[in-house]
Order: structure tokens, then sequence, then C-alpha cells
């Protein structure tokens, strides 16, 4: 039987640039049987490219615009004839933001072009397919475009803003909207609150016609169109239910001269823990993207995220993660990582997580920063002097364990040995008290 323990409230961390949702219940989710629970690590990490995000609203009855998807210039060019489109926008399909600004290592600026002309669209393709987009979000090298979405392009007479989305708060799903759309709903919500419009969604009896209608009028919608854009809420709660949905943000919710309502551009988020019964929406992640580390560490139920200083850190939990990293930082050092064991956690995790830090060639110390409240000190310790054999560690290693089984893990032979066989190593076990001079310590000293 796993030991029980209490897990994190959800977080918002700020690692350095780089901001990083680690999202828990307030008890992580069991597999029961009769003799044995077993916890169900949340990971939370799948990515959908823009054209399948649009095969997902399609499949639902969602209004989106007319697409085809194209790996070779040939193929962009035919989808642009088959559209038979008074205007047609070409769009590099990567996971970063900013496409529209970005530019090609082939020279072409911009990952997002308009044309009325089906042999430009096919020009265009040459220039992205194959060769590395830089936007604000990439790397500094880029990310290889592999596919493009060649779509209908429509006018828009006004943008509107709408989601669906999970809140504690509500205990279930509500519908946020906003009459304000096209632009970054925080500010439209800092600047004028009065037009952020809510609505609570009861779970069983789903989005009511009244509701519907009343979130389109506050959107602006007027006549048949506050029908249709009704219709078309409808048809988006539809979709949050079927994918297990933990988010789907229209922005923008348009109104076309035409008179159509259309969901211009949607990002969906989705639970994690319900991959199981959607394999379909999980085959569709799209992994060539992701960092190799981060890929390996996910593997194995580890939050990694990758970072520019040379203290590595190996911690459990996500809150004890950012402070250990605040920490480093306050005392002059440098956090070469984030890295989140989680609760749970067993020795080949442990193991694992160690073989990624070495692979780090940037990281000159190790901090190892343990509560024991959520795992057992004795599975870290374990798993640490395993690593230790194994991998030959060569730089200081600091380990700091506190909480559940600690006395007996550090009387116990595995640990008494444990200097006695690293002794040419920096290791300093730290059972209570403040570890915060040490870690600057260690830090100075390899970069002597």
């Amino acid at each position: 039987m796993t030991d029980w323990g209490v897990g994190e409230e959800k977080s918002i961390i700020r690692v350095a640039a780089v901001y990083f949702t680690s999202s828990y219940n307030l008890f992580p989710p069991l597999l029961c049987s009769s003799s044995q629970c077993t916890w169900l690590n949340p990971r939370r990490w799948l990515n959908l490219q823009e054209y399948q995000s649009k095969k997902l609203m399609q499949d639902s009855g969602v209004a989106v615009q007319r697409f085809y998807v194209a790996d070779t210039a040939s193929e962009a060019q035919e989808a642009a004839k088959r559209l038979n489109a008074k205007e047609i926008v070409l769009k590099a399909q990567i996971l970063a933001g900013g496409r529209g600004k970005g530019v090609f290592d082939s020279g072409l600026k911009g990952g997002v072009h308009l044309t009325k002309d089906p042999a430009v669209v096919g020009e265009l393709a040459k220039k992205m397919l194959g060769f590395n987009l830089v936007t604000k979000q990439t790397p500094k090298d880029g990310v290889k475009v592999k596919t493009v979405m060649v779509a209908e392009a429509l006018d828009i007479n006004r943008e509107t803003y709408f989601a669906i989305l999970m809140d504690r708060a509500c205990n279930g799903p509500v519908m946020v909207g906003s009459p304000q759309g096209g632009m970054d709903i925080e500010e439209v919500a800092a600047t004028t609150p009065e037009l952020i419009f809510k609505e609570v969604i009861d779970i069983f009896e789903g989005v009511r016609d009244d509701q519907a209608l009343r979130m389109a009028a506050n959107l602006g919608f007027k006549g048949a169109l506050q029908r249709q854009a009704a219709d078309q809420i409808k048809r988006l709660y539809d979709l949050f239910l079927k994918v297990d949905a933990t988010q789907v943000e229209v922005n923008p919710l348009g109104e076309t001269p035409e008179g159509q309502v259309v969901c211009f551009d949607a990002k969906i988020n989705f639970d994690d823990n319900a991959e199981f019964r959607q394999k379909d929406v999980f085959a569709m992640d799209d992994m060539t993207e992701s960092d190799a580390t981060e890929m390996e560490a996910a593997k194995w139920d580890l939050k990694y995220i990758g970072m520019d200083g040379n203290i590595a850190c190996f911690v459990n939990g996500a809150g004890l993660a950012m402070a250990t990293c605040d920490i480093i930082d306050l005392h002059g050092g440098k956090p070469a990582n984030f890295l989140d064991l989680g609760g749970g956690v067993k020795e080949r995790q442990v193991y694992e997580a160690f073989k990624l830090l070495t692979a780090d060639p940037k990281v000159e110390a190790i901090l190892v920063n343990i509560f024991g409240g959520i795992v057992n000190c004795a599975i870290i310790a374990n798993g640490i002097t395993k690593a230790c054999r194994e991998l030959e560690l060569k730089v200081p290693l600091v380990v700091r364990l506190e909480g559940k089984t600690v006395v007996h893990t550090l009387t116990h032979p595995t640990c008494s040995s444990f200097v006695a066989i690293y002794s040419g190593l920096t290791l300093m076990l730290l059972m209570n008290g403040l570890y915060t001079p040490l870690i600057c310590g260690v830090h100075y000293q390899q970069s002597s």
C-alpha cells in the first residue's frame, strides 16, 4: 500500500523567465483495488497545433474557417485552389506565439501571409516548409516548420472574447465572455472590468438556453446573430465535455459581414488525468518541438524545466522547489533547473532524475532538498546512493532530508556507507536547520 500524504494546492510557479503551471488536486487521484491504492501523478504537457484544435472544433459542429493542411509546397498550392476562396491565409504550424512577426532562416519574413493567388501560396510554402521560424517565443535558432495550414480568410466586423474553464471557486465550469475581443483579456479585466461577464454552469444541467442567450447578448450579438452565437456557445460546451478540457478559449469569436459567427482562433487545454479515455486526442500530441530533457523527465512523471545556472535542484513539491530556486538566487547562486519529484516517487524515479541532472554540462553542484511529508526519505536516500554508485557522481552534493523516517534513514547502513564511499566529494547530510549558507558555499567553491 502506498503511503498516504497530502498533496499541494494548485500553484502558479515563476521560474526565471519561464512560466510553468503545476496543477494538483487537494488529494492526488487514486486507482484502488481491494488490496492497494496507487497514486496517479498528473502531467500537463499536451500540445496541439492550431489546425488540430480547429479540427476538434469542426468535428463538434463549431463554426471555423474552411482549411486544409499541407506538408509540401505543391500540396499547399492545390489546397488553395480547392478552397476557391476570395482570399487565402497561409499559416506556419509551430507551437509558439508571435508567428506573424517571426522570421525564417530562408529569409522570408512572417509566418502568416494573406494572398488571393493560389500560386503565391505555393511560393510562400516553399520558403516556409523545412526552414526554421524564429519568433519571440522560440529558441534562438527557431523551430523547423514541417506543416502549414491553408485557410479561407474571412473579414471580421466585430471581435469578442469567449471561454469555458474550470473554476475552483465555483466547483465546476464557468463561461467567461467580453464584447472586447481580439486583445489581451487580462488587460480588459484590469481596465474595464465591467465588460467581463461570467456565467456559472451547473455540471448536471449543462449550459441552459437562457444562459447561452444572455451571454451572447452580453457579447454584443443582436437579432439572428444572438441566437447563432448562443448555438455556438452550446456547441463549445459540448466540445469542452467531449474532450475532457479544462479550458476552451476563443479569441476572437467574430462576426463577419456576411452575418456569420465564427471561431477564428482558439486555445484548448486538456485534463491530462483523462488520457486513458482520450486516446485519440493525446495521440495528436506534437512532441517534436519539446525540449528533449523535459520529454525524458515527463516519461518518469518528473516536472522539469531547464535554466541557465550551475546548481542543480532536486526537490519534492512545487512550492518547495520554487522556494529552493529563490533561496539559491538570494544567496548569490544560480539554479540550473526546476525539478519537482512530486509525491509517491519511487527509487527508479530518483535515479532517473539524477541522470537528467548529471547529464547537464552546466551543473557544478547538486542540492537535494526533501520534505518527507509526501515522500519517504528512505526512498530518496536509496535512490541517491544507487545513482552515485552507478553514475560515478563527480560534482559536490548537498542533501537535506526532513520529515518521514529521516532518523531511520540517516542511521541506516546504506547512508552510513554513503560518506565513506563518496569521501572525495563535498557531501553533507542535514537533518534540521537552515541550509542556505551551504548552498552559497558550494556555489562559490565551484566558481573558484
